[in-house]
């Protein structure tokens, strides 16, 4: 049986929103499509990536490898070049995981401490 469910967005939450917001608008290199007070989220493929403010989140990510947040690109190295070049924090330089040749990864850390990794698209 197909799962009927349909993931439609990643919410990080912070206790300095503002600060991941100024971060995220400058990866994603646009300005957040819905933005309200201290909430804003960015339409990232098909999916949306929001960030806002949580009363239960205090300072960093002690676990950032928990959860990692994946952008596909057919160019990880370009990409991961043009992040890095914003002074992002950079966790793994592109590699190729061994149980999949054809793939590339970069992993980032965001000001939180959460990790985001860019990856070669995944074949179905």
């Amino acid at each position: 049986m197909k799962n009927k469910l349909d993931l439609n967005s990643i919410l990080i939450g912070s206790e300095k929103p503002k600060q991941l917001i100024e971060f995220y608008t400058k990866i994603f290199g646009a300005t957040p499509e819905w933005e309200e007070g201290e909430w804003a989220a960015w339409q990232v493929g098909s999916g949306n990536l929001c960030v806002g403010p949580h009363d239960k989140v205090h300072g960093k990510n002690k676990e950032p490898g928990r959860i990692l947040i994946n952008f596909e690109t057919k160019d990880v190295k370009d990409e991961f070049a043009r992040i890095k070049a914003l002074g992002v924090e950079v966790v793994a330089e592109p590699y190729r995981p061994e149980q999949e040749k054809g793939m590339w990864i970069a992993t980032f850390a965001d000001p939180d401490g959460n990790y985001f990794q860019l990856m070669t698209p995944m074949s179905t």
